[in-house]
C-alpha cells in the first residue's frame, strides 16, 4: 500500500492503509489536524529536519488500566508518598524535559521544535495534559499526552529520579479509571511500557475500542492541579 502525501485539506486516508505503520507524509501540525489524527488512531512521529510522518501501527501498544504492573518496590514508593503528583502545572517544562532526555539506543530526540510548539498549543486549548512527579520542590519526572473523551494518548515521559515517571503513570491510570476509562494508548511498545504491563492489540481492535471511548464527553479545560480528596 502507498504512503499518502497530504495537502492543506483537513483529511487523512483510512488508518488501515498504513503499511508497516506509516500512513502519510506532509500536512501540518495545526490543532485541528492533530485532533482529527488522534480521533482516527493516527499520530505524528518524525525527526527534526524531516517531513511530518503520520503513523498508525499494527499492532498498537496499550495499557489496560486494571493490568498495570506495580512492583512491590513501586508500591512502597507510592505508599511512602515519595512524590507529589500534580497535573497541568508545568506542561512546558515536562515536554521540554522529555525532549532533552537521553534514551538508550536513540541518537537525539523525535520531539521536534515544531511538535513541541504544537503540543503546547494543544495544552493551551485544554487537550494536551501533563502528569508531574514532584519532590523537594523540584520536578523529578512525568509524562504528557492528549486527552479526548475517555481516551488518553501517551506521548512521552522522563525521569530524573528513580520511579518518578512510573509514579506519574500509575497515578494517571488510577485517575483515568475513576473517570470510567479502561485503557490508554502507548502507541509503540518499548521496554518501559512492557515492564508496566503493556500489551499489543491488532489495529482493528484498537480502532474499535477507540471509537467507543471517544463517544464519552470530552473532559473540559485543564485538569485540576491535584486530585480531589
Amino acid at each position: 500500500m502507498p504512503v499518502y502525501l497530504l495537502d492543506d485539506r483537513l483529511a487523512f486516508p483510512p488508518p488501515s492503509h498504513a503499511e508497516k505503520g506509516v500512513l502519510a507524509v506532509g500536512g501540518d501540525m495545526r490543532p485541528e489536524r492533530l485532533l482529527l489524527a488522534y480521533r482516527m488512531g493516527i499520530f505524528p512521529w518524525y525527526e527534526e529536519g524531516a517531513p511530518i510522518l503520520w503513523h498508525s501501527p499494527n499492532p498498537r501498544c496499550v495499557l489496560v488500566l486494571d493490568k498495570v504492573h506495580v512492583s512491590r518496590s513501586l508500591r512502597r514508593v507510592l505508599r511512602q508518598a515519595v512524590y507529589e503528583v500534580r497535573y497541568d502545572t508545568a506542561f512546558t517544562r515536562v515536554i521540554r524535559a522529555c525532549k532533552e532526555a537521553e534514551r538508550p539506543g536513540q541518537d537525539g530526540t523525535w520531539i521536534t521544535d515544531e511538535q513541541e510548539a504544537a503540543f503546547v498549543r494543544l495544552h493551551e486549548l485544554g487537550f494536551a495534559h501533563s502528569v508531574e512527579s514532584w519532590a523537594d520542590g523540584e520536578l523529578q519526572g512525568g509524562l504528557y499526552g492528549v486527552g479526548l473523551g475517555r481516551m488518553f494518548f501517551g506521548e512521552s515521559m522522563f525521569s530524573r529520579r528513580n520511579d518518578a515517571s512510573k509514579v506519574a503513570l500509575v497515578t494517571l491510570a488510577e485517575r483515568l479509571k475513576q473517570w470510567g476509562a479502561w485503557f490508554l494508548d502507548s502507541q509503540v511498545a518499548n521496554p518501559f511500557t512492557k515492564s508496566m504491563g503493556a500489551e499489543n492489540w491488532p489495529r482493528k481492535v484498537f480502532l474499535q475500542r477507540l471509537e467507543e471511548e471517544l463517544e464519552a464527553p470530552v473532559l473540559p479545560g485543564l485538569w485540576p492541579a491535584r486530585p480531589a480528596k
